[in-house]
């Protein structure tokens, strides 16, 4: 590498549209694009991850970062997806599992309380106050919003586990994902409540998400391999785990902000905003008795520690070998669970977990016999922020006095789907990344 002058870093969502738009060479440490959003293949009778499916179709379909389906509203960044490849609609099929009660209660909680015993129906609704009070604590505003009933019966447990237990500490957020609307409570507590959420409906492409990724990439100017390791702010150079240089005017970087600052040796004087990690472990097998058509659902409790469990196969049958399509026979499942960031399980630890993931699943009846397992790590896979916390702010602005510009879900420490994160990467050029301040 030489001299450049604009380069992008990371070839996930953003970096990609970021890079068809803009003709700006982009840096990615992997020898594929995409980062945990692409698919990969593994065969019953192996455990290689494969870039394509086999031949014979003989493979179970996986994402490195479990399911990501594409929710949300942007029309231009939805039609920039459209023109990529072909999509599936889907409506939302999501639960929250009660496995000691063996009761499965349909997304978003609040407003389907009429699936609850009625005793317990009835004091939510008279609990749940949809005022949006101020909180400190995501843990106060779920109290405060929810009410001790459901708070003790899924918020609390399930947020423990979510959040790798910084609930009660970190700062409220997201409030989108669990909707307080006391009218559809009400409704939906006697009969049916209309989908609410970010995710009621979502797209996912029919040939897999790693089409979408690849069909971007042959449009985009990508060096593979670069492992970046150093950043020097001062002199503009970027040093690579291969032994290579650069130098470059401006960086356009969709890596975690942490992560930056880090690699090129800034700080600010506010405390680091915490993340959470996450293991996601892909099973191919057999079906349970008790498998649930759901796309994905809620755990609260689980022996194993995870959250959530998703169905690829539930979404597109292509997920699972040739052979087992539309029999009801087989499934393609992701599971999950979230650690503090910086606290990765030993080899042994995820050995074990697997092992009682599996027990688990298989006693609830999702899963029989068990034909590929494969874990991914996704080191920053959530990101949160203190109360009253500037460090985000900080650090991004930091950055930019020095000429890099933080886009995308981890660049900015916020959460966004796929949408949002082509949407920005597609502006990068046009609007000179001036929502990273934002």
């Amino acid at each position: 590498m030489q001299q450049e002058d604009t380069i992008i870093l990371g070839a996930g969502m953003t970096g990609l549209a970021a890079g068809m738009t803009s003709g700006w060479p982009v840096i990615e440490a992997e020898r594929a694009p995409g980062g945990i959003c692409s698919s990969y293949y593994v065969s019953p009778s192996g455990d290689e991850r494969l870039a394509h499916a086999p031949a014979n179709g003989e493979a179970y379909r996986f994402e490195k970062g479990g399911g990501h389906w594409i929710f949300g509203q942007d029309s231009e960044a939805i039609s920039f997806i459209e023109r990529m490849c072909s999509v599936r609609k889907y409506s939302r099929r999501s639960s929250v599992f009660f496995h000691d009660r063996s009761l499965f209660v349909p997304y978003p909680l609040q407003n389907n309380l009429r699936f609850l015993p009625e005793v317990i129906s009835q004091q939510a609704v008279q609990e749940i106050t949809g005022i949006n009070k101020k909180s400190t604590t995501m843990h106060e505003w779920l109290s405060q919003n929810f009410g001790e009933t459901l708070c003790s019966l899924f918020f609390d447990p399930f947020h423990e586990v979510y959040t790798a237990g910084l609930y009660k500490k970190i700062a409220p957020q997201d409030a989108y994902k669990s909707p307080v609307d006391v009218e559809l409570v009400r409704q939906g507590a006697q009969g049916g409540a209309p989908a609410v959420g970010y995710n009621a409906t979502f797209l996912y492409p029919k040939e897999g998400l790693d089409l979408l990724s690849l069909t971007m990439a042959q449009k985009c100017d990508i060096r593979y391999g670069k492992r970046i390791t150093q950043i020097n702010p001062f002199r503009k150079k970027l040093s690579c785990s291969d032994g290579t240089q650069c130098t470059y005017e401006k960086l356009i970087s969709t890596l975690p902000l942490n992560r930056m600052l880090e690699m090129t040796g800034l700080s600010v004087e506010s405390r680091a905003d915490p993340y959470t990690s996450v293991l996601v472990l892909n099973i191919g097998a057999e079906r349970g008795e008790h498998c649930p058509d759901d796309h994905w659902v809620y755990v609260p409790k689980s022996k194993a520690g995870f959250h959530r469990v998703g169905f690829y196969s539930n979404v597109d049958e292509h997920f699972l070998p040739s052979s087992v399509r539309g029999k009801s026979s087989h499934v393609s499942l992701y599971i999950e669970r979230a650690y503090l960031g910086g606290e990765k399980p030993s080899m042994q630890d995820i050995a074990a977990y697997t092992a009682q993931v599996v027990t688990e699943l298989q006693e609830w009846g999702f899963i029989g016999n068990v034909e590929v397992v494969d874990p991914s790590w996704i080191n920053v896979a959530y990101t949160w922020s203190w109360p009253n916390s500037k460090w985000r702010e900080e650090a991004i602005a930091l950055l930019r006095s020095h000429d890099i510009h933080q886009v995308g879900r981890y660049g900015q420490w916020q959460f966004q789907g796929i949408v949002e994160s082509l949407r920005e990467g597609m502006g990068c050029r046009t609007q000179e990344c001036s929502r990273a301040v934002s």
